[in-house]
């Protein structure tokens, strides 16, 4: 981890858990590893966590960072959980999970989420109170495309689509403001919130930078909006542009912050923003189905990823860059000649390639126990290869290998 995103860590873990430990009479072996000795707080350490895959064989998936199994050292956590019924907001360790993300994205609360689908949702919900709402959103982002629709046909609220640059994933502001809406015409919906993905999926997992998102938030309060951050993977941000989570949302008013993408926790979504947002936040949750009970069971495990599992990041992106290199190479077709700045990219087959689109995932999982994201955008001919913690170095080259070998003409 850089030495920004190491720091404001170790800072308010030392704040935020250093004041709460002390009303729990007892603590989880997690947390007494939070409680360091060390005159710094929080040890902040590079994660040797082993995967636990029982007797499967030993494939190698490249489909999604969602795929990742919980560690050993997860679920020892699990077996040592405090736990009390969360919807009452009593579970101390939930409570740990919530104060500790607000802080370490310098908002003032945060809620517990099953999901970020969820999660994006209520953070929608909440900002867009009232009637005939609108939000700009992403034509190619994962709030519009996959979602359910939720946000309309669950939140009643209009979703008004803007395209994404292809080169930084970003809007054209001034496009944004030709497209907010409010009362002063009977046949429009009011413009409520501008959402934003960081990083964004489905450009390849490109960045937004602070300064971009300083300018929608500045763009938003002109126009007496609200900025929510899709930040499913914002800590790839953090690492790719070594600029902390908090100085990447800055400009935002709300983020969700997904454990399950990269960082290895089996599932869960922290939404952050303000004290109110997050009072309307619980209860739209609630409406949604998303109250749980002793949930401390599974936040034990997200609040162990937060605070192991971001260093490692910055080996994903090296993966995932090296991949690009190799495939450009050998004439695979990439978008943006090739440019990858975290841990997921697209590809197309080489032109001169015999292998059809159907035919290549199958080879690759039959032939060398690879498993190959497929049918995206293009007609489906584009394929998404996505690094993650149960990757490494071997099965990086085994999937190099195999698709080299099956697409050479």
């Amino acid at each position: 981890m850089n030495s920004v995103v190491s720091s404001t860590l170790q800072r308010n873990a030392q704040r935020i858990l250093g004041s709460r430990c002390i009303q729990i009479q007892k603590m989880t072996r997690l947390q007494r590893r939070y409680l360091s000795s060390s005159s710094s707080g929080v040890q902040v350490q590079k994660s040797t966590d082993t995967p636990i895959i029982g007797n499967l064989p030993p494939i190698v998936d490249f489909r999604s960072d969602t795929v990742t199994a919980p560690t050993k050292e997860m679920l020892d956590c699990v077996q040592h959980a405090i736990t009390g019924d969360d919807v009452m907001g009593e579970d101390p360790t939930v409570l740990e999970l919530e104060s500790f993300a607000a802080a370490l994205f310098e908002k003032e609360q945060g809620l517990y989420f099953p999901t970020g689908t969820m999660a994006n949702l209520v953070a929608v919900m909440s900002h867009s109170h009232g009637t005939a709402s609108e939000i700009i959103v992403g034509t190619n982002s994962h709030l519009c495309l996959y979602e359910g629709g939720g946000v309309s046909t669950l939140g009643g609220i209009h979703s008004r689509q803007i395209q994404e640059n292809v080169d930084t994933a970003e809007f054209n502001l001034d496009e944004v403001q030709d497209y907010i809406r409010d009362t002063s015409d009977d046949h429009y919906p009011e413009t409520k919130v501008i959402c934003l993905e960081n990083t964004h999926n489905m450009m390849g997992g490109i960045p937004l930078s602070s300064d971009y998102v300083n300018q929608v938030g500045a763009l938003a309060r002109r126009n007496k909006l609200k900025v929510h951050i899709d930040g499913a993977r914002i800590f790839h941000a953090s690492i790719a542009q070594k600029t902390s989570v908090a100085e990447l949302s800055k400009g935002a008013d709300s983020v969700s912050i997904c454990l399950s993408k990269g960082l290895g926790a089996p599932l869960g979504t922290v939404l952050v923003g303000d004290a109110e947002f997050i009072r309307l936040a619980k209860r739209a949750r609630k409406r949604c189905g998303g109250g749980m009970r002793q949930s401390g069971v599974v936040a034990c495990m997200g609040l162990h990823a937060l605070l192991n599992n971001v260093n490692r990041l910055e080996e994903d992106h090296r993966r995932a860059k090296h991949m690009a290199e190799q495939l450009f190479d050998k004439g695979f077709i990439l978008p943006r000649n090739g440019k990858v700045e975290t841990n997921m990219f697209f590809f197309g087959i080489p032109k001169e390639s015999n292998v059809t689109k159907e035919d290549l995932t199958k080879r690759m999982w039959s032939e060398y126990g690879v498993m190959v994201g497929g049918g995206y955008s293009k007609g489906g001919e584009m394929f998404r290869l996505v690094t993650h913690m149960n990757i490494d170095d071997e099965g990086m080259n085994r999937c190099l290998r195999g698709l080299v070998t099956i697409c050479k003409p």
